[in-house]
Order: C-alpha cells, then sequence, then structure tokens
C-alpha cells in the first residue's frame, strides 16, 4: 500500500531499485583480468590459492578487507513521503 502521492507498488519497485543499485555497485568492485602476484598495497605475496579462487585480486586478504570496509553505500533515500523528509 503506497501512501501520499505514491502509486500502489511503488514502495516495492523502490527496494527493487536499491538492492538493484547494489548488486550493480558490488559487481563493479569486482577484480577483473590478470591477478597480482605480489600485493599492490602492501607487497606481501598473494597465496596461489587466493588467485586461483578469485581471478584478477590484486591485494592480500588483509588489505582487501581494510579496503573493502572503507567502501560506504550511497545511503540514497528513495523514498517520497513527508516522514522520511522530516527526519
Amino acid at each position: 500500500m503506497a501512501g501520499g502521492w505514491a502509486r500502489d507498488g511503488a514502495v516495492q519497485d523502490q527496494i527493487d531499485d536499491t538492492v538493484s543499485d547494489a548488486v550493480s555497485a558490488a559487481r563493479a568492485r569486482l577484480p577483473m583480468g590478470e591477478s597480482e602476484t605480489w600485493c599492490v598495497e602492501c607487497g606481501e605475496e598473494i597465496p596461489e590459492k587466493r588467485r586461483a579462487a578469485l581471478p584478477g585480486v590484486k591485494r592480500c586478504v588483509e588489505c582487501q578487507s581494510g579496503q573493502d570496509s572503507a567502501v560506504r553505500s550511497a545511503g540514497i533515500n528513495r523514498r517520497g513521503s513527508k516522514d522520511s523528509q522530516l527526519r
């Protein structure tokens, strides 16, 4: 049930768009191409099993964990209700 000026089903459309955007952003961050033998940040060797499991990897597990924790979502509020605008 939509409220205000929104049509029925608009909330689900907004949820679907948010999920779709998050999936697209995650896919864009996936490594591509040839894997590096050595980490591009710290210079440590990247284990062969990691390179085989994730083609295109450029960082060791520790550096990649730091990189992943620094990624923030856009946090776009797609809701158009008055309640969301008042918060």
